[in-house]
Order: C-alpha cells, then sequence, then structure tokens
C-alpha cells in the first residue's frame, strides 16, 4: 500500500504545467494580428499608365480599380459608381490612418477617374493618389 502511494507522488510530480506557456503563444498571437498590415486588393489587373514621376505610397489601404471597360471595383466586388462613397466610408473608418489610391486602366475614361475621386474626397479622405508605373 505505501508503495503505491508513493508511485502516485512521483506520477505527480513528473507532469508540466502548460498553461503559462500557451497563454505567451496565445498573447503572441494577438499581438501579431494587432500590428499586422494587411494588403488588401481591388480585385482586378489593371493596365496602369507609365509615370516617370511616379513615387511608391505607403500605407495605401483603400485600393480602387477602374477597368478599361470603366467597371469599379473594391475589395474584389464590382460596384456602382454611385456606391463609391459608401464603401470608402466603411473603409476609411476601419483604418482612419490610409489613403486611397486609384487604379486606374490606361484605357478607363478621365469622367469615371473623377467621379471616383471626387466620391474619395466627399467621403472625407483628402489623400487620393492615382495608381501608375515608373
Amino acid at each position: 500500500m505505501m508503495k503505491h502511494l508513493q508511485n502516485l507522488v512521483e506520477e505527480e510530480e513528473a507532469t508540466i504545467d502548460m498553461t503559462p506557456m500557451l497563454d505567451v503563444v496565445f498573447i503572441m498571437l494577438i499581438f501579431f494580428i494587432v500590428t499586422a498590415s494587411f494588403v488588401k486588393e481591388s480585385g482586378i489587373d489593371v493596365n496602369r499608365p507609365d509615370a516617370p514621376t511616379a513615387v511608391k505610397k505607403d500605407r495605401a489601404n483603400i485600393l480602387i480599380a477602374i477597368s478599361d471597360k470603366g467597371e469599379i471595383w473594391i475589395n474584389k466586388r464590382k460596384i456602382d459608381v454611385r456606391a463609391v462613397q459608401a464603401n470608402v466610408e466603411r473603409l476609411h473608418a476601419e483604418n482612419p490612418q490610409g489613403s486611397v489610391v486609384i487604379q486606374a486602366d490606361r484605357k478607363s475614361t478621365t469622367e469615371t477617374l473623377i467621379k471616383v475621386m471626387d466620391a474619395s474626397r466627399a467621403a472625407g479622405v483628402p489623400d487620393v493618389s492615382i495608381a501608375a508605373n515608373e
């Protein structure tokens, strides 16, 4: 009987408490999720015009693509020009430091580009840029 109790005590001493390690792993996971910069795509490939003075834009979180047929894409969804302002307002509320970058195809019309730029500025985003190749 005494030997049986001694074996139980040894078995209890041999266990390892994993709770602190799991806490640290979850805290690190939350830290990396919060600090990660998520890249959002507009949804289509655009044949951008060339510009020798093009510069790289940091924190471009709201991407709007205009196809050669005048279609407007935000977050891989085709939207109407009248819905651009509401979509930009929603995305700007998620990330107030972000800016709008319009990826207009070289064959798209200037009229569509101006409407998208106006809707973006009306949504409260003062920093609106147009994407180009260097």
